[in-house]
């Protein structure tokens, strides 16, 4: 069977990146993160994070706090991925974090030990915003735009459910046992089809 690429992203789909910056923000107004309302916009508009302070808190969070290194891992996240090597499948981590200029080394760092830290399985990570350009044969990701541009280039995606994305069409999973349902389902048909060209030969 030819190598089955799964392209998973990090924030919002192994790492709950919406816990760790509610730490972060909860701490910068001296409040519990429980008395943050619910999250349900992708800009976290909801806890009054506005656009001209978005980028500066997301930044001290990640680069002078070290927020990235420190985050839960989403349950059942690296059982599954585990299980899914062991299949076969090459684990390819994509994520967009290296938004701020002078705090690569830091994201990169603490993206590479958070992985490994919580026993995370990949084979190769590839740090940059354009998904489509990594050429995985199926992704799993958490943000609306990443989703419809992925789609939009033909693009296999599999929704990983947030609140703020249940506007979008399945593929959609609720947790990482969806995740490998799907996954095992496209190895089967990958298999079949393999068989069946070998019938024809």
């Amino acid at each position: 069977m030819a190598k089955f690429v799964l392209g998973v992203d990090i924030d919002g789909v192994i790492a709950d990146y919406t816990a760790g910056f509610a730490e972060f923000v909860a701490a910068r107004r001296g409040i519990s993160p429980a008395s943050l309302p619910k999250r349900k916009s992708y800009d976290f508009s909801e806890w009054g994070v506005t656009d001209t302070d978005s980028s500066s808190w997301h930044r001290i969070a990640a680069i002078d706090n070290r927020m990235l290194v420190r985050l839960s891992m989403i349950p059942d996240a690296s059982e599954v991925l585990w299980r899914l090597s062991d299949e076969g499948v090459w684990v390819r981590v994509i994520t967009h974090r290296l938004y701020y200029n002078w705090g690569h080394v830091v994201t990169v760092t603490d993206t590479v030990n958070w992985l490994d830290d919580n026993n995370i399985p990949y084979r190769d990570i590839c740090f940059l915003g354009d998904k489509p350009e990594v050429g995985a044969d199926l992704y799993v990701d958490d943000a609306p735009h990443n989703i419809v541009v992925l789609r939009t280039n033909g693009s296999e995606a599999i929704v990983f459910d947030q609140p703020y994305n249940r506007d979008l069409p399945a593929p959609r999973a609720t947790n990482w046992l969806d995740v490998e349902k799907y996954v095992m389902k496209r190895l089967a048909s990958m298999e079949n089809v393999g068989r069946q060209m070998e019938d024809l030969v």
